[in-house]
């Protein structure tokens, strides 16, 4: 079951450990590069363009848990947008 991006707003969580911050993401994508050889012929990309992601599954680093990862609200998402600016 593919587990969706975490959000401003969300953020993942494993249901099995609590873990909140280490996760093994694997996804596939299709890009666009544009790759620049310099003169000895070390490439560089200089620009990336993606044109599909998906993410395939997201393994806790904690218990190596797959397929147990959801997605939970921040505890300061909103917060921010309504804390006054901070005065020098």
């Amino acid at each position: 079951m593919p587990v969706p991006l975490p959000t401003d707003q969300t953020r993942w969580r494993c249901t099995l450990c609590g873990n909140l911050t280490r996760f093994d993401v694997t996804r596939s994508s299709r890009v666009v590069e544009y790759v620049h050889l310099d003169l000895a012929g070390a490439p560089k990309v200089e620009e990336r363009e993606v044109l599909s992601e998906s993410i395939e599954s997201v393994r806790c680093r904690w218990c190596n848990a797959v397929d147990q990862i959801e997605l939970v609200d921040r505890p300061d998402a909103d917060a921010g947008a309504d804390a006054p600016a901070a005065q020098a």
